[in-house]
């Protein structure tokens, strides 16, 4: 074989594979495995395909195939199908060593695929057995009784030297069987929608997207949205409706979910909602976004974040009639009346038993149905701003049209918070003026004739009282345990310490006790405010351990028991634990890696 005839065979080969791979995507049974599984093709050491193989599957998701062979697509398309069976049946339980086992899962994936009329077998895996419509578990029983048929010895996708299905520890597929057989769950779903779909004209073909002419009950509901709801209508008319099933797939969407910065809702159709249920389901997701829950998530875990503010939302929409609750959203009648933050503060005492709980994308402990911004400083640039206001805007003017025609009920805490969102947010440092102002006082004034006035120095012989200071003493004071590791922004440094000086001066607060702190404290005794921002400096040794400076200040015999304590770091410490009066001051992206039980206040850039 010449070098370009032998070029042309690899080409050929690649191009057929790739036919046969895009044949088993297309098909909504195989499009969630299909997705989710890696394929691997490379002529490399870590291919387990034997040489006279076609393909082997390993539980942790990733798919051999053979490197070079040269077939048809519908051949590769049966083989890879084979393998996603594999997968989405769980053959990997505990009893990949026995012989009758495998042989049973190959017949029944066999037996499978030919039913569904996907692919065509290669020569050496075309069999014909006679008992169908059997199980594994049957097939394997009646192998343990009766032995392996001679046809069925060495049968499989890798040949006859070794099983086409090989179990793997891996640490990153939690669950493993669980996660394939909800794949080919949802696939199967799928499938008979659109197997319906084409029954009623509204499909060309199995896994053709619908017609655009007949509107989905998602679509019915979102036009509802837009005629007759004004609270919602004009964040119904802003968001692209995605109906895709791949899609939906392919992000781990089971019922729902919503993307604020793309501007679009996810509706999976495999969940087979009427329309009041997806007036339900679009609401839910209309409110994410219009009372900016990503936003005010903060430092909380993302995803019991999630699920406090799906209790929220759906006990209002249960009590505004808005469609009909599914029974996969979350709902607690306890919880009325309660803010998102109250909720989240009552779920994260008990993270295991919440974090198992399904938000309408479905049971992911990682991601809920809230899709979170890919650039966390969006919102930060111009465009994030006029969008959050866009946003904001949205749902206080539609609230303003809801109540002048008198649409329906609205709960009260609902009400609350669209008003709240019109007013903007308290700045960091009015909430540390505010902070300063509980700890420290105006000075109290006395009256005394010690002094006269320079004012009446006409008549002097006649005293007159007048107002001094009281020394407030070596009481008023508290301390700073400053972060000066090298993870520390500089410019969120300066303006949070000359903020301090600022406020110290105004408040007649003299000395600040002050210790730095990275790898380890250094005490650096009573400083006067003004001095504090010009002598910090930054030393970048490392981490930065806290609790050293924290026992430090507690323990000082020259520091006052009452004086309290601010914290200014970004969040890269240690898990501290303060026993006095304290607070936090932390860049606004910046999260503490515990329970924070004093004030947290976040320096916006």
């Amino acid at each position: 074989m010449t070098k370009k005839s032998k070029e042309e065979s690899v080409n050929k080969a690649l191009s057929n594979f790739s036919k046969g791979q895009s044949l088993v995507e297309k098909h909504p049974i195989f499009t969630g495995l299909a997705y989710s599984a890696r394929v691997y093709r490379a002529d490399a050491n870590e291919n387990v395909c034997p040489k006279d193989g076609w393909a082997v599957t390993q539980s942790n998701g990733v798919i051999w195939a053979h490197p070079r062979r040269l077939a048809d697509p519908e051949e590769w398309a049966y083989v890879l199908g084979h393998c996603l069976l594999h997968l989405g049946f769980d053959h990997f339980r505990g009893r990949t060593k026995e012989m009758e086992w495998i042989a049973a899962c190959e017949v029944f994936c066999h037996q499978f695929l030919c039913d569904l009329k996907i692919g065509k077998p290669p020569a050496e895996l075309h069999i014909e057995f006679a008992s169908r419509a059997q199980s594994e578990e049957r097939l394997y029983q009646r192998f343990k009784e009766d032995g392996i048929p001679a046809q069925l010895v060495g049968f499989g996708t890798a040949g006859p030297s070794m099983p086409d299905f090989l179990y793997v520890q891996s640490r990153y597929v939690p669950s493993p069987g669980k996660y394939w057989t909800d794949k080919l769950g949802q696939g199967i779903s799928l499938a008979v929608q659109s197997a319906v779909n084409v029954a009623g004209g509204l499909e060309p073909y199995l896994g053709a997207e619908p017609q655009k002419s007949k509107l989905s009950p998602a679509a019915r509901a979102r036009r509802w949205f837009i005629d007759a709801y004004p609270l919602l209508g004009a964040l119904a008319a802003a968001f692209k409706l995605i109906e895709d099933p791949a899609i939906c797939i392919r992000m781990g969407i089971s019922v729902a979910a919503i993307s604020s910065e793309m501007k679009e809702i996810y509706m999976n159709p495999a969940a087979g909602m009427d329309i009041e249920e997806c007036k339900f389901v679009m609401a839910h997701e209309f409110l994410h976004a219009g009372l900016r829950h990503e936003l005010r998530q903060e430092s909380r875990d993302a995803y019991l974040w999630n699920v406090a503010c799906d209790y929220v939302i759906n006990g209002w929409l249960t009590e505004m009639s808005v469609g009909a609750r599914p029974p996969s959203a979350l709902y607690d009648p306890e919880l009325k009346g309660l803010s998102a933050e109250s909720v989240y503060d009552r779920i994260a005492s008990d993270l295991r038993t919440y974090r198992k709980l399904a938000t309408l994308r479905g049971n992911n402990g990682d991601c809920g149905d809230i899709i979170f911004p890919g650039d966390s400083a969006l919102w930060d640039k111009g465009e994030g701003i006029s969008l959050d206001e866009f946003y904001r805007r949205c749902l206080a003017q539609g609230l303003s049209y809801h109540e002048e025609i008198g649409r329906g009920y609205i709960p009260s805490g609902l009400i609350e918070e669209i008003k709240a969102l019109s007013q903007p947010p308290m700045p960091w440092d009015v909430e540390l003026a505010q902070w300063f102002d509980h700890h420290f006082p105006p000075v109290d004034m006395r009256r005394t004739y010690a002094r006269p006035s320079r004012r009446q120095s006409a008549t002097p012989d006649i005293p007159r009282p007048s107002y001094q200071a009281i020394d407030p003493g070596e009481s008023r004071t508290f301390g700073v345990v400053l972060d000066t590791s090298g993870s520390m922004d500089r410019n969120l440094l300066a303006k949070a310490l000359g903020a301090i000086a600022s406020y110290c001066n105004s408040r007649d607060v003299r000395y600040v006790r002050v210790v730095f702190c990275d790898a380890a404290p250094y005490d650096q005794g009573f400083m006067s405010a003004d001095d504090i921002a010009g002598r910090v400096k930054v030393k970048g040794r490392g981490g930065t351990i806290l609790q050293p400076g924290i026992n430090l200040l507690e323990g000082a015999s020259d520091f006052p028991d009452t004086g309290p304590i601010l914290i200014i770091t970004d969040g890269f410490c240690d898990n501290i634990r303060v026993k006095r009066e304290h607070a936090f001051l932390i860049p606004s992206y910046g999260r503490l890696p515990f329970a924070p039980n004093g004030k947290v206040f976040r320096i916006s850039p």
